[in-house]
């Protein structure tokens, strides 16, 4: 079965050439070229990626983003008109997986796509078979329903997010550098990107730590990068 994308962007010549590249990989892609309508298909299709742009009719990407992820946990790739940090540091907040900046190139695109399919398609179901269950104190983790638990309370998590923590507790203790989280965790070297790395981390401890700021978990090592604590 082809993995299906959406495609949420305003600029229709854009939009039938990243059609035409992924095609080209044998994905199925679908276009809307509003917020609103981009919402309305996500949430009733079956899709393994939604690459979205921040400028949009309707409804702007961070609004269609913030929407999505009340109850979507599928990777989103987000896609700025322009080389801002505050757009990029907005949609990872909100749970975006990865942002591209226009203009950018075909390869660089499709590799981005591959990269994030990849990772929560047969990376994910590989994970699964052989991962087990991670009973830590409050925190509860089971990589096969993808559920996390806080004193009993599940945590709704994006894809990314769930990835980033399973990864850190499963090697519990061992530090990691930012580049080496983002080789496992996004499985994509060239990309890496200080900000997407902490971000991710800032929302993970919000919903997880009973104290963001003094976390028992993410654990931050000075000069190094991250480590899982916790009992």
């Amino acid at each position: 079965m082809k993995n299906r994308i959406l495609i949420i962007d305003d600029d229709i010549e854009l939009c039938q050439l990243l059609k035409k590249y992924l095609e080209l990989e044998n994905y199925k892609v679908t276009i809307k070229h509003d917020g609103k309508a981009g919402l309305l298909e996500v949430t009733k299709g079956d899709y393994h990626l939604v690459v979205l742009d921040v400028m949009l009719p309707e409804m702007n990407g961070f609004e269609v983003l913030a929407e999505l992820r009340k109850n979507k946990t599928l990777p989103v790739l987000m896609l700025t008109a322009k080389d801002s940090e505050v757009d990029k540091v907005s949609g990872l907040r909100l749970g975006a997986d990865d942002y591209l900046t226009k203009p950018f190139s075909s390869n660089e695109f499709v590799a981005r796509v591959q990269s994030l399919i990849r990772r929560y398609t047969v990376f994910s179901v590989l994970q699964e078979k052989e991962a087990k269950p991670l009973n830590m104190g409050v925190l509860s983790i089971d990589p096969t329903t993808r559920k996390v638990l806080v004193d009993k309370h599940n945590i709704d998590l994006t894809a990314k997010e769930f990835d980033l923590l399973y990864f850190l507790a499963k090697h519990k203790g061992k530090v990691f550098t930012k580049k080496q989280i983002y080789r496992a965790v996004w499985d994509d070297e060239y990309a890496f990107d200080d900000n997407n790395i902490m971000v991710h981390i800032r929302r993970l401890r919000k919903k997880v730590e009973a104290n963001p700021e003094k976390p028992d978990f993410i654990q931050t090592v000075w000069g190094v990068g991250y480590k899982f604590g916790g009992d």
